[in-house]
């Protein structure tokens, strides 16, 4: 809490059960705080729950904006060492929201393993702390290591959207997630700040976007807004916002989403873009939960939504080709390339007929084996390793900073 003061200057008051061991490094970090504020004369009171120190900023600055005091200064924490570039085309069969008013998520969000962690500015957050939430995301995405997983940041419908952009960005996540995206013009203005933003502040590493499809207008306009932005890695989808367009319940078959899915994932496939699937909000029905992923993996999806740590494995395992699965797409490969040196331009394995067609779906679940590591790297004569995918066919297009 901050009570702005005309004098006096500054009355701190702190309430902590680790005050005895860190109090006074919790009183001269605030003042510290305070100052690069510009605040000189206020009363702040200090509720601690043992909160690490990018939130105890974060709260601190959320609280002198709230009351009046805010000038165009902020408190940032160190900034760990980026971690390397995020490629268009990796894996992202998990991503773990974590909603961005609760920094006690970040710091445990690394243990799960997930392909991506969302620091989530959207839905789950109160619509009273939207800003002290991206004063907190903004410092999580500086001061927490996030391991493997991909650093994406889901932000809001435009306008407070762009206001999330001018805080986060700077900060060089790997993604940016579009919420209740409808028109490609959308997409485009905001890419065009994100590249004002990053050219500004000397970013020269890769922000993609993945817009999320959530109304019958989003999936009617989903290839021109795959292709409304190099920026864009992915689409998705959000079945809830979805069904409620519609008017009809959301079951866990989901025949009910089947169109709008494969035409979402067909307009991805079309803009060469990978199709994430949506959410699947019952946390604790995990057997509907493998049997929604498997058919996701199925019908085409890469990956999906996770709103619970436990989901995580469930999903992996969903998403991951089986061994046996790998090792036909192999001999798939392996044989046709063989043939290839001979001149001829079909094979036979067991009692099928192997074509072009064939071999490029086995080169996609060999390259994906590769990436899961069920399979060694590709060296220059292994088997898999040869052109029968383009380059835009594998997603491997010029990253754009």
């Amino acid at each position: 809490m901050a009570e702005p003061r005309t004098s006096g200057g500054i009355e701190l008051e702190l309430v902590s059960y680790v005050d005895s061991c860190y109090g006074e490094a919790i009183r001269k970090q605030a003042r510290g705080a305070l100052c690069e504020l510009g605040v000189q004369h206020a009363r702040i009171l200090i509720e601690d729950g043992g909160a690490l120190p990018f939130v105890i900023v974060a709260r601190i600055e959320a609280a002198i904006r709230r009351a009046g005091l805010y000038s165009e200064r902020s408190v940032l924490p160190r900034r760990l060492e980026l971690p390397a570039p995020s490629l268009k085309d990796r894996l992202r069969r998990t991503r773990l929201y974590l909603p961005g008013n609760e920094p006690k998520y970040f710091v445990n969000a690394a243990l799960y393993r997930p392909d991506g962690v969302i620091l989530d500015l959207e839905d789950s957050v109160h619509p009273a702390e939207k800003e002290a939430a991206r004063i907190l995301v903004r410092n999580g995405l500086r001061a927490v290591d996030f391991g493997r997983s991909e650093r994406m940041v889901r932000i809001n419908e435009t306008p407070l959207g762009l206001e999330d952009l001018e805080e986060i960005i700077p900060q060089a996540p790997d993604l940016i997630l579009l919420p209740k995206t409808e028109d490609a013009r959308e997409v485009t203005a905001i890419d065009q700040l994100i590249t004002e933003i990053a050219q500004r502040e000397g970013i020269d590493r890769p922000i993609w976007i993945m817009p999320i499809l959530e109304s019958a207008m989003g999936i009617e306009n989903a290839f021109s807004i795959a292709t409304s932005s190099d920026r864009i890695c992915a689409l998705s989808i959000g079945l809830e916002d979805y069904t409620s367009d519609l008017g009809v319940t959301k079951t866990p078959g989901g025949q009910e989403t089947l169109f709008a899915r494969m035409r979402m994932l067909n307009a991805a496939r079309a803009a060469g873009v990978q199709a994430i699937d949506s959410v699947y909000a019952d946390i604790d029905d995990l057997e509907g939960l493998a049997r929604w992923g498997e058919q996701s993996r199925a019908l085409g999806f890469e990956g999906m939504g996770c709103v619970h740590p436990a989901q995580i494995p469930v999903v992996e395992r969903a998403y991951t080709p089986l061994g046996s699965e790998v090792e036909k797409a192999l001999r798939i490969v392996s044989a046709f390339d063989e043939a290839q040196s001979e001149g001829l331009g079909v094979v036979r394995i067991d009692s099928k007929m192997i074509d072009a067609p064939v071999v490029t779906r086995a080169r996609r679940l060999v390259e994906r084996g590769r990436m899961l590591g069920l399979l060694p790297p590709a060296g220059p004569d292994s088997p898999g390793s040869k052109s029968g995918i383009s380059a835009e066919e594998s997603g491997n297009r010029k990253a754009k900073p």
